[in-house]
């Protein structure tokens, strides 16, 4: 029999036992700083498979003192990183699988059909917060394992998976792991893609900006300047910058994402009293870049466009925006379509799916730039989830893209890191 039907096979008679995998994650709660329970199943899964473990705190204070640390926290006390190495017999390429435990809040509960964390299962989908980003996806690299040890497949290369914390505040999980020395020729990171390949990602930046009135009564609002009403022309500055931005992209696999690089706009505040006239307002948002754009450019391009706003209204001259960078960044990333590991992907995925998989541009930003740029190691997005479900009330995956992720996966993993002979 054909390994690629032995390895169908297998997953196919061990459906159950990979649903209540999924099923043990997604009920187990792992938001930021809760994650050291979902990291046990994982570590019991990985310690079965005979795998190296290496499961550590990250040190913040150390982490702190890199250029692209990113994180509300220093303190990773009770939040565990975990890596267990499959080790190849030597000659082999070596690949870094690599997925998050952590995940989003749940936010407001009414919006939710059931509990968040209860990954009931109909028709054929799990739901849960998680369930699509991207513990489905982390299961499918757990599976593949599997089925390559069960079936008495030795690798040449290393398997180094990665189950970090802190993807959804900045990387910090996959930064540690990074300074902890592990690198690889290549990895692969499952978020939920559709099942698209991603071979590029945007990357994205917090950022404040502090927006000036002054006050006066509520009763002589004339007499004050509005910090509110000048928020509005400052919004409306910043869509003309995203509109800027994103023509300049023409890059054929953003061709059918409609913002390549989006300025988001996340949170307002401003004024103090209602009977009084606004003398500040506070402006959060996340400002996309462009997969092959260093960060400071697009800092000081957000900068220069922000000193603009003296021509749309004189006020701002003596009274101009103040702009911070802050909280979470992910770092863009690319790597080559023309690399081997894609078309590896890609081959194997038309082997499994019997038809050519759909290649675009990352939406949103991974901690595949991290592994790219600062690991060294080329990174490709390919997972089961959906994507317009990550992060979103009724949060579910299909069961069945999992298992057929797990397939692509396990043919993957032997291609690239290639089958030791049999004596």
């Amino acid at each position: 029999m054909k390994l690629n039907k032995q390895i169908h096979q297998w997953l196919n008679s061990h459906r159950a036992e990979g649903i209540a995998l999924l099923t043990q994650l997604v009920q187990t709660e792992s938001t930021q700083g809760n994650e050291a329970q979902a990291q046990k199943i994982v570590l019991h899964e990985l310690k079965k498979l005979g795998l190296e473990i290496d499961m550590w705190e990250p040190d913040g204070q150390r982490l702190k003192q890199h250029s692209f640390f990113a994180s509300p926290r220093t303190n990773f006390s009770g939040s565990p990183n975990l890596v267990g190495v499959l080790k190849g017999s030597g000659g082999g390429r070596s690949i870094i699988l690599n997925g998050h435990i952590d995940v989003v809040p749940s936010g407001e509960l009414e919006q939710w059909e059931q509990a968040p964390f209860s990954a009931h299962i109909n028709e054929g989908r799990l739901y849960g917060r998680g369930a699509t980003d991207m513990k489905g996806g982390n299961v499918a690299l757990i599976l593949a394992m599997k089925a390559l040890q069960a079936l008495n497949i030795q690798l040449k290369g290393d398997v180094i998976f990665e189950s970090v914390i802190e993807e959804e505040s900045g990387g910090a999980g996959t930064l540690a792991a990074i300074v902890r020395g592990y690198k690889a020729d290549a990895a692969l990171i499952p978020e939920p893609t559709n099942m698209k390949i991603f071979p590029k990602q945007q990357g994205s930046m917090w950022f404040r900006l502090h927006i000036k009135g002054r006050s006066a009564h509520g009763g002589t609002r004339y007499q004050g300047v509005c910090a509110i009403e000048k928020s509005l022309l400052v919004l409306n500055h910043i869509k003309e910058l995203e509109k800027k931005r994103n023509e300049r992209i023409t890059d054929i696999l953003y061709h059918d994402i409609p913002i390549p690089v989006p300025i988001n706009i996340g949170k307002i505040e401003g004024g103090e009293w209602p009977s009084s006239v606004a003398d500040l307002v506070k402006v959060e948002g996340r400002m996309g870049v462009a997969p092959d754009e260093p960060l400071e450019v697009a800092k000081e391009e957000m900068k220069k466009w922000l000193v603009q706003l003296e021509k749309v209204d004189p006020w701002f001259i003596k009274h101009p925006v103040k702009l911070e960078w802050f909280g979470a960044r992910w770092l863009p990333g690319a790597i080559d379509i023309n690399h081997p590991l894609m078309t590896i992907l890609a081959r194997n995925y038309e082997e499994v799916i019997q038809k050519s998989p759909v290649i675009e541009a990352s939406p949103w930003g991974t901690d595949g730039g991290l592994l790219s740029s600062v690991g060294e190691t080329p990174t490709i997005v390919f997972g089961p989830g959906v994507t317009e479900k990550a992060h979103y009330p009724n949060e579910y995956i299909d069961l069945d893209r999992v298992f057929e992720t797990a397939e692509i996966i396990a043919l993957t993993l032997i291609d690239w890191c290639e089958e030791k002979e049999q004596l």
